[in-house]
């Protein structure tokens, strides 16, 4: 038996299998995350063109120091810090829009959802009436709209860029406000409680270069306080009369008099999700189309 075991020693010392503990499971599991959401980022913004230059610099490094090429590695070490902080600068805006969202995440919602989660603020069933109603009265005639409907990141920044109405929400009132040559139709309204609180509103422009190019500046503002925020969008094509919802940086293409409603429960948690538990939230596309 012993020299059995003197032979195990002998040729499989190399075979080592660490002991595992609770904290190394969770460990683990905690790198694992960060890595799925720094690639998840990474790939939603241009930091995915930035990471793919990156490997075209290691890659010509890489063949520097097999040819041994100086010159060319003396100029790579004293550039790198610099290129660092060019970086760093460039993607400003990314970096910015990841830490907003880093602030305004729940993971433990986003990781593990239940029949029985809700989150945000539940929306007034009369006033998603008025809206849905005003809406597709502007759709039929082509009136361009955009309605801020603000959930928990309050949207005060942009608020104070309009003009205070603070007003129950109506379709007439909404009508009135976008009506072609009226001093409020430019700009958003911003919604908040089930009030009008603000119009005229400026919104930032989303710069994701994944946006369909045949969407104008309207759309594009939707996109873009979504980005920042937990709000949903509304948005009323002034070329083509279609609607759409902006919300978590996606485009809701399409929607019906019937689905609208039924897309801004969803987005808004009226109403439970069904189904078994989510472990992941996933990757969707930029734009959903619901036609």
């Amino acid at each position: 038996m012993k020299q059995l075991v003197n032979f195990f020693k002998t040729y499989f010392d190399w075979f080592y299998i660490p002991h595992v503990t609770v904290t190394d499971v969770i460990e683990i599991a905690i790198i694992a995350i960060l890595i799925y959401y720094i690639m998840d980022w990474f790939k939603k913004t241009r930091a995915w063109t930035l990471i793919k230059g990156i490997l075209v610099l290691l890659l010509f490094t890489g063949i520097a120091m097999i040819f041994q090429f100086n010159t060319i590695l003396w100029i790579f070490k004293n550039t790198i810090s610099v290129g660092v902080i060019a970086v760093i600068i460039i993607f400003q805006p990314e970096f910015r829009r990841a830490l907003e969202q880093l602030g305004r995440k729940n993971f433990i919602s986003s990781l593990f959802t239940t029949d029985d989660s809700k989150s945000g603020r539940v929306l007034d069933r009369k006033m998603l009436n008025e809206i849905t109603k005003a809406t597709f009265a502007m759709a039929e005639v082509k009136t361009g709209a955009l309605i801020v409907l603000e959930q928990d990141v309050r949207l005060g920044d942009y608020e104070r860029t309009g003009i205070t109405i603070d007003a129950e929400v109506s379709s007439q009132l909404l009508i009135n406000i976008f009506e072609h040559n009226t001093p409020l139709h430019d700009g958003a309204v911003l919604i908040r409680d089930n009030r009008i609180v603000s119009a005229t509103c400026y919104l930032p422009l989303s710069d994701n270069l994944d946006i369909n190019k045949s969407l104008g500046t309207r759309h594009r503002a939707g996109i873009g306080v979504s980005e920042v925020s937990d709000s949903i969008t509304v948005i009323v094509s002034e070329e083509t009369g279609g609607v759409s919802l902006a919300y978590n940086g996606t485009l809701y293409r399409g929607l019906t008099r019937e689905s609208f409603p039924k897309k801004i429960d969803e987005l808004s948690k009226n109403e439970p999700i069904t189904g078994k538990m989510k472990w992941w939230k996933g990757l969707g596309k930029h734009e959903k189309s619901n036609s």
